[in-house]
């Protein structure tokens, strides 16, 4: 299973960052938001204020979009840097 990789610009904090992510995440990124009642963007954010200094924006997002599947299945989640 091949999933497009998709380039996107967002405004985080009035400035224009871009994010690189494959389709499958930018679609589980866009349901997380609606079901948050919150934009993409406003969703960016919140990932972007809670990632660790230096880390890849990008990455966090994936991280993110896993765990909240994770979480609605009951899994492991991956976020707490705990193994």
């Amino acid at each position: 299973m091949k999933s497009a990789v998709i380039r996107r610009h967002i405004r985080i904090n009035g400035y224009k960052t871009s994010i690189t992510l494959e389709d499958a995440f930018w679609s589980g990124l866009k349901e997380i938001a609606q079901a948050q009642g919150a934009s993409v963007s406003q969703t960016v954010k919140e990932i972007d204020g809670a990632r660790r200094p230096g880390s890849n924006l990008s990455s966090a997002i994936r991280v993110f979009v896993l765990d909240r599947l994770r979480s609605k299945s009951g899994g492991r989640r991956t976020g707490s840097g705990s193994p």
